[in-house]
């Protein structure tokens, strides 16, 4: 009798970071399209208000029928609601302000954290990756991007302040952990806008070396004019200037965190 083959299911992680300005959006969009330029099957899901990802995968927020706001209401299933992205090549669940209002919406609803858990199920088997870029506020949102994820990647810059907000976000997700999604793990710190020249930042670097080991990615993404500029042209700065810095970067990103993925899963079948 031949062996029967497991379905496949979507790894699904949050970009999430509680300060804002740290590339977070940035590490969506490029590791979505560098999954993409690997051969994945990707979602990336705006899970902020402010439709940064959307805008910068090509979408025009204000002109977009479905949002993730009708799916987290129970409006729409994902498989309506997402859209492919020409310029990005993955699919995308739009946000754009009207998302403010799913706070509201939310609060009343049962079960109201595992909303986007729930429609995430039934597109298990669609995508290989589905990216989560969560909001800078620990909000209804955010929660529900961290109940319906398997891990959280951290985009960080190496500065001071920055380590106070990474042990913020740490100790949320040991408290969705216990309480929400037992699943949840830190998959790992991302150093972005990473400048070599400072002091600062390589003295930032290897504390987050020393307290986090293997949880901190090899890759580090530097800081980079055309990175910059791809978002101004709707384009993922991965197929916006692949010979770039950033954009070589963050494909590297994405060819090590598939590699991890596999080496984890290879330990786990012992």
């Amino acid at each position: 009798m031949a062996e029967s083959v497991k379905p496949k299911v979507s790894k699904v992680f949050c970009i999430a970071n509680q300060k804002g300005g740290v590339g977070k959006t940035t590490t969506a969009i490029n590791l979505s399209a560098a999954l993409t330029k690997l051969g994945k099957k990707v979602l990336l899901i705006d899970l902020d208000p402010q439709g940064n990802a959307t805008t910068g995968s090509g979408l025009d927020k204000t002109q977009v029928d479905s949002t993730i706001y009708e799916v987290l209401i129970g409006e729409k299933t994902i498989a309506e609601a997402a859209k492919t992205s020409e310029s990005a090549k993955y699919d995308v669940l739009a946000s754009n302000r009207e998302l403010s209002g799913a706070e509201i919406d939310l609060v009343n609803m049962e079960d109201r954290e595992n909303q986007l858990k729930s429609a995430l199920d039934k597109v298990s088997d669609v995508y290989d990756f589905v990216i989560i870029d969560c909001p800078p506020t620990l909000s209804l949102l955010t929660l529900n991007g961290l109940v319906a994820a398997d891990g959280v990647i951290i985009p960080m810059q190496c500065e001071y302040f920055a380590l106070e907000g990474l042990s913020d976000l740490v100790n949320t997700i040991k408290r969705v952990y216990r309480n929400l999604n037992p699943k949840l793990s830190l998959i790992g710190v991302l150093r972005v806008m990473f400048d070599t020249r400072v002091t600062l930042q390589q003295q930032v670097s290897e504390q987050l070396d020393r307290h986090f080991g293997d949880r901190v990615f090899e890759t580090v993404i530097p800081r980079n004019v055309r990175l910059a500029e791809a978002p101004s042209h709707g384009i993922p700065g991965v197929f916006y200037d692949p010979s770039s810095r950033g954009g070589k970067a963050y494909l590297a990103f994405g060819k090590e965190l598939v590699s991890r993925l596999v080496k984890e899963e290879k330990e786990r079948k012992g």
